[in-house]
């Protein structure tokens, strides 16, 4: 047994003692169909403090031959599959925390050495625990696994945890170099390959199209973008928070909104594992994931200054999904030159969620949207939104208060403020701008965007979740006027979906002139007929 190789359980065990544990471990079951196949070799890429490292140790406990964990495992998820034991302890580990390494390294002033610290380190572990082998004097971690399979045929697991720090910290080019060649002697030669049963890296970035790629080109990679059959593995799942939420009395569907959004398959969403324990420990719902990390990150590349970025940025604030291609990304920070480079970039770091099937993307949760309005509201150049998301709460109560002049005249300058010249008569611009200037009411309603009810479809629907404020229906007209807004919403019945919220419930007719350039509204209070 080592610390890094053949490492013991103990890891993993401090992290079930935790107050909240959620068994990942039929995780074993999928990794257990790849060992020893040409697929063997993944690269698992999430957001920070999604779960990677707790999921990297229990992969480690369950293979390592540094520990016995037939009894832990026994009693998990994974000890009911049929020859769940099948590798159980079975094989020699090799456990690398990167960032580990390179925080000492900085720490130490031994950056220089970094990837030689790790060859020698490893190499004494080597000559401890297979002391019947020679090992040659300077041996890298490549050679000592050769060694290893050449003369007792011993095979390895290899888990690396935060792969992509050295790229993401963008270090000198000699340690970047050294550190390629670290990877291309473990991971690319065809003598080695059979040592290696498996192969699991993380990290927050998927694999660099390029020099990288060119040595880990024999992974395939579970993204944000594409998670394969790994999607609710890393995470927690809606079902898994519904069960802590009943058993803490926690209301779910508030938790939800604030943590949700994060579409990986059709049927997985995921949530930030962080946030959930947090907030259900704690009861109550905050930013929790975004205090764990700087906003500057964000702030800093959506105030590039690519054509249409900040009209897209204004969009997703007001709770809408915008295009996005994310095959032009070469997962590298030097590559970030375009809009979609961005977006692809701030998926991969969890700052937006990705819907494969509209091939667009979104800020995911009310605890993420807070970070977007952190990191832009001291920017000039966002200084026209912040003053309409500043005014929103004030245009809110004016509504749920029936002053139509007041709302009228904030929705002049909202419009004005959020739309260029060129695209400020688009009707597709005055509805995102509409939903901005009611964006404060996120903090008290769920937001829905041509809700189907009645005979047709509303426009916008406010949904409270908060106690004794009214539910709204608003109904938008462009050339037309507020009054056949408000007899639309009458006449197709919209108000049918909100049956529960008959005795507090208005109707809000909204409409723009584009020649004058005013709007003009209308409120009424629903009246049971």
């Amino acid at each position: 047994m080592g610390l890094y190789l053949n490492p013991n359980a103990e890891a993993f065990k401090q992290g079930r003692k935790t107050r909240i544990y959620i068994d990942k471990s039929l995780v074993i079951d999928e990794l257990n169909k790849l060992v020893s196949t040409q697929e063997n070799f993944l690269c698992m890429s999430r957001p920070r403090r999604f779960g990677k490292s707790m999921l990297g140790n229990l992969i480690s406990a369950y293979y390592s031959k540094g520990c016995d964990s037939r009894e832990v495992f026994s009693q998990m998820k994974i000890g009911q599959v049929p020859e769940y034991d099948k590798y159980l302890n079975k094989f020699n580990v090799i456990k690398l925390d990167l960032n580990e390494w390179y925080q000492n390294a900085l720490v130490e002033n031994r950056l220089h050495s970094l990837i030689g610290d790790i060859n020698k380190t490893l190499l004494g572990e080597f000559q401890k625990q297979f002391s019947n082998i020679e090992f040659a004097e300077g041996s890298s971690l490549a050679s000592c696994i050769l060694n290893v399979y050449a003369e007792c045929g011993e095979r390895f697991v290899i888990i690396i945890d935060e792969y992509d720090v050295l790229i993401r910290e963008r270090v000198p080019k000699s340690l970047f170099d050294n550190y390629l060649a670290f990877l291309n002697s473990l991971f690319k030669g065809t003598t080695i390959r059979p040592a290696i049963a498996l192969a699991y890296i993380t990290g927050i970035i998927p694999i660099v199209r390029d020099k990288i790629q060119s040595k880990l080109n024999e992974f395939t990679e579970y993204t944000m973008l594409r998670p394969r059959q790994f999607a609710g593995m890393i995470g927690f799942t809606e079902e898994e928070v519904k069960e802590l939420c009943e058993k803490y009395d926690v209301d779910y569907d508030e938790c939800l909104r604030w943590y949700d959004g994060y579409k990986m398959s059709d049927t997985i969403r995921v949530c930030n594992p962080l946030s959930i324990v947090t907030a259900v420990l704690d009861r109550d719902f905050d930013s929790y994931w975004s205090a764990t990390g700087s906003f500057e990150v964000l702030r800093d590349y959506i105030l590039m200054d690519f054509e249409g970025i900040r009209e897209d940025v204004i969009k997703m604030i007001s709770g809408e999904s915008v295009p996005v291609n994310v095959l032009k990304f070469q997962n590298t920070l030097e590559s970030i030159n375009s809009k979609d480079n961005v977006f692809t970039y701030l998926i991969h770091l969890g700052y937006l969620a990705y819907n494969r099937a509209d091939k667009s993307c979104y800020i995911p949760n009310e605890e993420v949207r807070i970070e977007w309005v952190n990191s832009i509201e001291d920017s000039a150049d966002y200084k026209r939104v912040m003053q309409i998301v500043n005014t929103s709460k004030k245009l809110l109560d004016d509504t749920i208060n029936g002053n139509e002049e007041a709302v009228a005249k904030a929705l002049d300058a909202a419009h004005s403020e959020v739309t260029s010249p060129l695209t400020y008569n688009d009707e597709h611009c005055f509805q995102s701008a509409i939903c901005l200037a009611y964006f404060y009411a996120n903090t008290r309603y769920t937001l829905v965007k041509e809700l189907p009810t009645g005979k047709g479809y509303a426009d916008l629907v406010l949904i409270p979740f908060l106690p004794n404020i009214p539910a709204l229906v608003v109904e938008l007209k462009h050339n037309k006027s507020s009054e056949s807004a408000l007899n639309q919403i009458k006449e197709k019945n919209y108000c049918q979906a909100l049956e529960g919220y008959y005795d507090n419930l208005l109707f809000v007719g909204i409409n723009y002139d584009e020649k004058t350039k005013a709007h003009s509204c209308k409120i009424e209070r629903f009246v049971k007929g």
